[in-house]
C-alpha cells in the first residue's frame, strides 16, 4: 500500500549505530574478484544483462529424486548391496543352461523385493515432494512495474526482484534491506529457523536507500549490487550498490536471510541477491551423517559369513562332482552307465571333467544361493517403517501443550535406542525449560520471594529432614497464597510484602520504587498491544529481559509505548498509591556485550534529572559501586550467593545521578565513537561507556529461574537404573551446573566432586602474560596435573565403591581434547558416575561425542534442542530433537523429534527395548530358516553326487522367501513383545540386555545357525530313510523325486513356522493368521499349482491330490519330522529358562507367578543388574541409608 505512514522511531539515538555510516575497508577491495562476482539488477530482472548472467530462480528441492533419475539412482542405491548383486548375476546365469532352475522362477523374487523397495523409496521421496510444493508455492509480493506490487509465488522470484515482505511474514530469498516501515529504515528479524535464537535481529537499510518507504518510489529505482558469490556463512557479507553513480558498501546489517521472519516491524523493501539452491540457508542444509546401526553392520558380516560358506560348499560339491565324472570312463569301461558318460555335454563329459567340476561350480553357487535370504533387507525395512509409525503413534510421548507428538524422521536406528550406554545431554532448552521466571529479588538488603526451587527441593534433600520438611511447609503456604491469583508466564515470584502494591508499607519504599522503575526502562524490549484485550505483551532479546519487564508490571510498574526517543509507563505513585503516567527521554542505550557482562540506559526524568541505570552480572558490577552506594553490598551479595545455589540467574541493579556538564562530555564522546568508521569501533564505544558506568548506587538484584522440564528427574534416575551413563554438556558457568546437576540428581550430597577448573587465580595471571605459548603450556600442564589427581581419586573410590563427578569447564575441555590427553581425560570420565562439561562451544560438544563414540564403541546418544547442539545430534549414534522454543534446526537434524526431555524414559525403555528386540529375534530367525532350508538342499546334492539336480520344484523355490515364510517374521519384527511397557518401565534392567547385546551376540548368532542346520539334518535323513525302500501309494509304487520334494518342502514349512510360533512371547490375531495361514497357503498353493497343465507346473503336476494327500504316510511323517525338529530348540529353552534365566524371562515368571507387587522379589531380581545404579534419586536415597546405617553402627 502506497499511503502505508512510517513509524517516526529513531533508533539511532537508542542503539550504537548510525544510519549509513559505513565505509570500504577489508574484504569489499575483493569485490569483483574470484569468489566475489555476484551482480544483480535491481528492479530489472528481465534486462539482457541479467539474463546473459543465467542465476538459478528460486525454486527448492529437497527430494531425493527426480522423475529422471529415479531409476537408475534408485537401482545403484539397491545395487549397492552386495545381496542383490549375487541375486542379479544369478538371475542372469538363470538364462544359460547352467541353471538349475527356470529363468522366471528366479528372476520373480529378485523383482519382487527391489520392486517393493524402491516403492518405499518412492512414498518418503513423495512426502519430500508435497513439503516442496507448498514451500515454493507460498506467495509474497514483487514489484511488477509502475510502483505497482503484485502476488508472486515463491518459486518464480529472480534475483534483482524488489520484493515487499509484510509484519511476521518469511523472507521468500536472501535480500539486501532497502527500506521499512520505520523512519531510520531499520526490521526486526527471527532468526529461529536459522541459528535457533529466539532473540530479536536489528537490521538496518543504507541511508541512500531509507527514503524509498512507499510502493510508488520504485517506479524509476535502478541499482546494481556487487557481492561474494553464494556461500554458507551466515554471519559475513560483502558487497556494494551502485545507486546513482555513487557506489555505498553492503555488510551483514544490510542482509535478509531466506527463512527468518519479520518481526514488530510493518513491512519491508528487498532486492533478491540470492535465489533457491544458492541462498544461504539452503547452502548450510548439508545432508546429515549416513547412520546404520551395530546390528545391520554386525548383520553384514553374518551375510559375508554365509557367501564364504555357500562359496566353500561350491567348491567342495565341484571338487567331489570333478572327482565323479572323471571316474565315469575308466580304460573304455563306463562305471555309471546310466547316465550314459560317453554321449553326454560338456556338462558330465569325463574326458574334460575339470571344465565339467568348473561349471557345476556356477551351478552350485546359483543353488545354493537359499542359503543368503533374499528378501532379508526389505522385510527389515518394512518392519522398521512400521515400527516407527508406532513411535510417533504414542500418546504417552505426545505433548499437548505444544501439539507435538515423537517423531521418527529416520526408521534406520530403532533397534540402536535399545543399546545406547551414554547419553550426552545439553542443559537449558532439553533439562530445562529455557522459560524465565522472575522468581525472587533481593532489595535494599532484603529478600523477597517465597517461591521453592527444585534445586532448593534438592538442597534441603542433601542438608538434613528437617530442613526438608521446612521447606514443605514453607511450599504448602506458597500454594495457597498462589492459588488466589492466576499463573503469569515469565512471573512467579510470591510475597505479600511488595505484591499487589504493598511494597509501599515497606520500610525503604524509595530504593523499591527505584529498583522496580529501572527494570521497567532498562531494556530494549517493544510492547505489543493487543486491539481485542488491551493487554501488553512484549519482544524481548531474550527470555530474562521479558521476564524483568513483566515483573515490573506486576508490581506496579506497566512499561506500555516506546515513542521516537521516550519510554512511558504507567507507574504506582508511593504517595498518592494510584497508577500516573510518567515519561522518560531515553538518551543513550549502551548495549549488553558479553565482555562488558552489563547493559545501562541514560534517561531524562520528567523534572529534568539525568539518570544512568544500570544492570549486570555481580562480577561487574560490585566493583562499579561507589563508597556511599555500598549500603546493602554485604546482605545483596549473601542474596545473591543463595540465589545462585538455588539454581537461578542473577543479575545485580544500580543507579546514579548525572551531571549535566558529565553527561555532554560523554556524549561528545560516546557519539564521536558510534560514528566512528575505524575496525575498532565496538572498543571504542566501550572504552567510553566504561567512564561513565562507575560510582554506581547499589539497589538489589534479581533472580529467574529455568525450570526443570518436567519429570526430568525422574526420567534420569530410570535411565540410570537402566545402567545408562549421562553426561551434560552446557554452555552455562559451572556454579549453575552443578546445582542443577543436583536438582536432577545427577549429583548427590557426599558425591565426591573432581572439578578441573581453568579459571584458577594462578591461571589468570598466566593468561594475562605476554607470552601466549607459554601461557597456554602452563594451562594444558595444569590441566594434565588435575586430570592426574582425579585418577589417583577415581582408584582409591573404586576400593570403597564410592561414586564420583568429573565437572571440566570449556578452557580446560579444549586442552583435554587434544590428541595427548583425551585418552587421559576419556579413562577419568568413564570412571565417574556423572561427568559435567561446564562453558562447551558447540564444536567441543560434537568432539566430546566423537571421543566417547570411537573410544568405547559403544552407542551414544545426544540430546538437544538449538542450533547449537546440532554437530553433537549429528556426531552421535543417534540424535534426539527436543522441538523446543529454540528453533528446529536441532529437531531437523536429529534422527528423532520428542517434545519433552521425560519422555526419553520411554522411547529408550520401551520402544529401544522393543525394537532391539524384535529386530534381533527377527534376524537370527531370518538366517535360521534359511540354513534350514538351504542344508535341505546340500544334503541332497550330496546324495545325487553334486550333480547340480535339486530336490525342489522351480517355484517352490522361488516363493518360500517371499511367501511362505516372510510374512511371520515380519509380524514379529512389529508385534512380539517379551514384557508389557509398564514391567519395561517398572524393571529398567530389562534394558541392560541391548546394552551387553545379549540378544544379537554372537554366541546366540551362532546358536540359532546350529538350529538351522541341526533342523535340516533332522528333516532331511528322517524324509529319506522312512521313504527310500517302502511303498509309498496304495498301488504300491515307491516314491519319486516330486514326492520326496513336496514332503520335504511340507516339513520345512512346518518346521520354520512352528519354530516362530515357539519363540514368540507375545501372541496377536495377526500373528495367528500369518503363522498358520502360511502353512495353510502352502497347501492351497500345492493344490492350484498342481492343478494346472505340466508344462507349467511340471514335478509338481497333481503330486498332492493324487500322491501325498492319499497317503496316510505323508501325513505321519509331517507329524514327526516336525516334532523331532521341534525337540532340540524346546529341550535347549526350557533347560536355559529353568536354569539360566534371562532378564526378561525372569520378570515373565514374576508376571506369571504374580509377584509384580511383592517387593521383596522384585528387589531380588533387580540385584540381578549389571551396572550398579550410581546416580538419580534411588542412587541418593540408597546412599542416604548406607550413611544412616553407617552412623547407627558408630554409635
Amino acid at each position: 500500500m502506497a499511503g502505508n505512514r512510517r513509524k517516526k522511531q529513531h533508533f539511532s539515538r537508542i542503539h550504537a549505530f548510525s544510519c549509513g555510516i559505513t565505509s570500504f575497508k577489508g574484504d569489499h577491495s575483493l569485490i569483483g574478484g574470484p569468489g566475489f562476482s555476484r551482480i544483480a539488477y535491481c528492479n530489472d530482472p528481465e534486462s539482457f544483462e541479467a539474463s546473459v548472467l543465467n542465476y538459478g530462480d528460486n525454486y527448492v528441492r529437497s527430494t531425493k529424486y527426480t522423475l529422471a533419475t529415479f531409476f537408475p539412482k534408485s537401482l545403484f542405491e539397491q545395487f549397492r548391496r552386495v545381496a542383490n548383486i549375487y541375486f542379479l548375476v544369478c538371475a542372469i546365469l538363470s538364462f544359460t543352461p547352467l541353471s538349475p532352475y527356470s529363468p522366471l522362477s528366479n528372476a520373480l523374487p529378485l523383482v519382487v523385493v527391489i520392486g517393493v523397495t524402491m516403492g518405499k523409496e518412492v512414498v518418503e521421496d513423495w512426502r519430500r515432494k508435497r513439503q516442496d510444493i507448498e514451500v515454493n508455492n507460498r506467495k509474497v509480493k514483487v514489484h511488477c512495474g509502475d510502483g505497482v506490487f503484485d502476488y508472486k509465488k515463491w518459486r518464480n522470484l529472480k534475483v534483482g526482484d524488489i520484493v515487499k515482505v509484510e509484519k511476521d511474514e518469511f523472507f521468500p530469498a536472501d535480500l539486501i534491506l532497502l527500506s521499512s516501515s520505520y523512519v531510520e529504515a531499520i526490521c526486526y528479524v527471527e532468526t529461529m529457523n536459522l541459528d535457533g535464537e529466539t532473540n530479536l535481529k536489528l537490521k538496518q537499510a543504507l541511508e541512500a536507500t531509507s527514503k524509498l518507504n512507499e510502493d510508488s518510489s520504485f517506479q524509476n529505482f535502478k541499482a546494481v549490487i556487487r557481492c561474494e558469490d553464494p556461500n554458507a556463512n551466515l554471519y559475513s557479507f560483502v558487497g556494494s550498490l551502485d545507486l546513482e553513480e555513487q557506489q555505498y558498501p553492503l555488510t551483514p546489517q544490510q542482509l535478509l536471510l531466506r527463512d527468518s521472519k519479520l518481526r514488530n516491524t510493518d513491512y519491508i523493501y528487498g532486492a533478491v541477491i540470492f535465489t533457491g539452491h544458492d541462498t544461504k540457508v539452503i547452502q548450510n542444509s548439508t545432508p546429515p551423517p549416513s547412520k546404520r546401526s551395530k546390528i545391520e553392520r554386525r548383520m553384514d558380516k553374518i551375510i559375508y559369513f554365509l557367501f564364504g560358506m555357500l562359496v566353500l560348499l561350491s567348491i567342495i560339491g565341484s571338487i567331489f562332482f570333478g572327482i565323479a565324472t572323471s571316474e565315469d570312463l575308466e580304460d573304455g569301461r563306463m562305471t555309471r552307465w546310466y547316465l550314459r558318460p560317453d554321449e553326454t555335454t560338456i556338462y558330465y563329459d569325463p574326458k574334460r571333467a575339470a571344465v565339467a567340476a568348473i561349471l557345476q561350480f556356477l551351478t552350485a553357487l546359483m543353488l545354493y544361493g537359499y542359503l543368503i535370504p533374499i528378501s532379508l533387507y526389505v522385510s527389515i525395512e518394512i518392519v522398521k517403517v512400521l515400527q516407527s509409525i508406532f513411535i510417533n503413534q504414542d500418546v504417552l510421548m505426545y505433548y499437548e501443550e505444544t501439539d507435538k507428538p515423537a517423531t521418527a524422521r529416520t526408521s534406520n536406528l530403532n533397534e540402536e535406542l535399545g543399546q545406547v550406554d551414554t547419553i550426552l545431554s545439553d542443559k537449558t532448552g532439553t533439562l530445562t525449560c529455557n522459560s524465565m521466571e522472575f522468581i525472587k529479588c533481593s532489595i535494599a538488603g532484603n529478600s523477597y520471594g517465597r517461591r521453592v526451587t527444585e534445586v532448593e527441593r534438592a538442597l534441603a534433600m542433601r542438608k538434613g529432614s528437617s530442613l526438608a520438611q521446612e521447606v514443605t511447609e514453607e511450599e504448602a503456604n506458597v500454594e495457597e497464597s498462589a492459588e488466589e491469583k492466576p499463573s503469569i508466564k515469565g512471573f512467579n515470584l510470591v510475597d505479600e510484602r511488595i505484591m499487589n502494591g504493598n511494597w509501599v508499607n515497606e520500610p525503604r519504599a524509595d530504593i523499591i520504587y527505584k529498583f522496580l522503575r529501572l527494570l521497567a526502562i532498562c531494556h530494549t524490549a517493544l510492547p505489543e498491544i493487543d486491539e481485542e484485550t488491551g493487554g501488553i505483551s512484549y519482544e524481548a532479546e531474550s527470555p530474562d529481559e521479558a521476564a524483568f519487564v513483566i515483573a515490573a508490571r506486576e508490581l506496579g510498574f506497566e512499561f506500555y509505548e516506546r515513542t521516537q526517543t521516550s519510554i512511558s509507563l504507567h507507574e504506582l505513585d508511593p504517595i498518592s498509591g494510584q497508577k500516573v503516567e510518567r515519561s522518560y527521554k531515553i538518551l543513550n542505550v549502551l548495549e549488553f556485550s558479553s565482555s562488558r557482562k552489563r547493559m545501562s540506559v541514560i534517561v531524562r526524568n520528567e523534572e529534568g534529572t539525568l539518570l544512568l541505570l544500570s544492570k549486570g552480572a555481580d562480577s561487574v558490577m560490585f566493583e562499579r559501586l561507589a563508597k556511599n552506594g555500598r549500603a546493602f553490598e554485604e546482605q545483596t551479595k549473601v542474596h545473591v550467593n543463595e540465589y545462585a545455589d538455588a539454581g537461578l540467574r542473577t543479575l545485580v541493579l544500580a543507579y546514579r545521578e548525572l551531571d549535566e556538564e558529565e553527561y555532554n562530555e560523554f556524549n561528545a564522546e560516546f557519539t564521536e565513537a558510534k560514528n566512528s568508521v575505524s575496525a575498532d569501533r565496538e572498543e571504542m564505544v566501550e572504552e567510553v561507556a566504561e567512564k561513565i558506568e562507575k560510582d554506581l548506587i547499589l539497589l538489589g538484584a534479581t533472580a529467574v529461574e529455568d525450570k526443570l522440564q518436567n519429570g526430568v528427574p525422574e526420567c534420569i534416575d530410570k535411565l540410570a537404573q537402566a545402567g545408562i551413563k549421562i553426561w551434560v554438556l552446557t554452555g552455562d558457568k559451572m556454579e549453575t551446573a552443578i546445582n542443577i546437576g543436583f536438582a536432577c540428581s545427577l549429583l548427590r550430597q557426599g558425591m565426591q566432586q573432581i572439578i578441573i577448573n581453568s579459571e584458577t587465580p594462578e591461571n589468570k595471571a598466566l593468561e594475562k602474560s605476554e607470552d601466549k605459548s607459554a601461557a597456554a603450556a602452563a594451562l594444558k600442564a595444569s590441566v594434565l596435573h588435575q586430570i592426574t589427581e582425579g585418577k589417583a581419586s577415581l582408584a582409591s573410590s573404586s576400593e570403597s565403591s564410592e561414586a564420583l563427578a568429573l565437572i571440566i569447564d570449556g578452557k580446560s575441555l579444549a586442552y583435554a581434547l587434544e590428541d595427548d590427553v583425551k585418552d587421559m581425560f576419556l579413562e577419568l570420565a568413564i570412571g565417574c558416575a556423572s561427568v559435567i562439561c561446564c562453558r562447551s562451544s558447540p564444536k567441543q560438544k560434537a568432539l566430546v561425542t566423537r571421543l566417547v563414540k570411537i573410544k568405547t564403541g559403544s552407542t551414544t546418544l545426544a540430546i538437544g534442542d538449538g542450533a547449537n547442539d546440532v554437530g553433537m545430534l549429528q556426531e552421535a549414534d543417534i540424535g534426539i530433537g527436543i522441538s523446543g522454543v529454540e528453533g528446529m534446526q536441532a529437531v531437523m537434524s536429529s534422527d528423532i523429534a520428542i517434545a519433552q526431555f521425560r519422555f526419553l524414559e520411554r522411547l529408550l525403555l520401551v520402544h529401544g527395548h522393543w525394537c532391539y528386540r524384535r529386530i534381533s529375534a527377527m534376524i537370527c530367525y531370518f538366517f535360521y530358516k534359511n540354513i534350514a532350508f538351504g542344508f535341505t538342499i546340500f544334503f541332497f546334492e550330496v546324495y545325487a553326487s553334486f550333480s547340480g539336480q535339486t530336490v525342489y520344484n522351480d517355484w517352490f523355490l522361488a516363493l518360500y522367501n517371499v511367501f511362505f515364510t516372510s510374512l511371520p517374521v515380519i509380524a514379529l519384527g512389529v508385534f512380539d513383545q517379551d514384557v508389557a511397557s509398564r514391567f519395561c518401565l517398572k524393571f529398567p534392567l530389562l534394558y541392560q540386555e541391548g546394552i551387553q547385546n545379549v540378544l544379537f551376540s554372537w554366541y546366540r548368532i551362532v546358536g540359532w545357525a546350529f538350529n538351522g542346520v541341526a533342523t535340516a539334518t533332522i528333516i532331511f535323513f528322517f524324509c529319506i530313510r522312512t521313504m527310500e525302500q517302502q511303498a509309498f501309494r496304495g498301488g504300491g509304487e515307491v516314491v519319486g523325486l516330486e514326492i520326496l520334494g513336496a514332503t520335504m518342502y511340507t516339513c520345512v514349512v512346518w518346521v520354520v513356522n512352528c519354530q516362530m510360533a515357539l519363540s514368540i512371547s507375545y501372541f496377536t490375531y495377526i500373528q495367528h493368521l500369518f503363522i498358520w495361514g502360511g502353512i495353510l497357503l502352502w497347501y492351497m498353493f500345492l493344490l492350484a499349482y498342481g492343478a494346472m497343465d505340466p508344462d507349467i507346473s511340471t514335478t509338481a503336476y497333481k503330486v498332492f491330490i493324487e500322491a501325498c494327500a492319499p497317503a496316510p504316510s505323508f501325513w505321519l511323517i509331517t507329524l514327526l519330522v516336525s516334532v523331532s525338529a521341534l525337540l532340540p530348540y524346546f529341550t535347549y529353552s526350557t533347560i536355559q529358562l529353568r536354569f539360566f534365566p534371562l532378564y526378561h524371562q525372569m520378570i515373565q515368571w514374576i508376571r506369571f507367578d504374580g509377584q509384580t507387587n511383592d517387593p521383596e522379589y522384585c528387589h531380588m531380581v533387580r540385584q540381578r543388574s549389571l551396572r550398579a545404579t550410581t546416580v538419580g534419586y534411588t542412587a541418593r536415597l540408597e546412599a542416604s541409608f548406607r550413611s544412616s546405617r553407617g552412623k547407627l553402627e558408630d554409635e
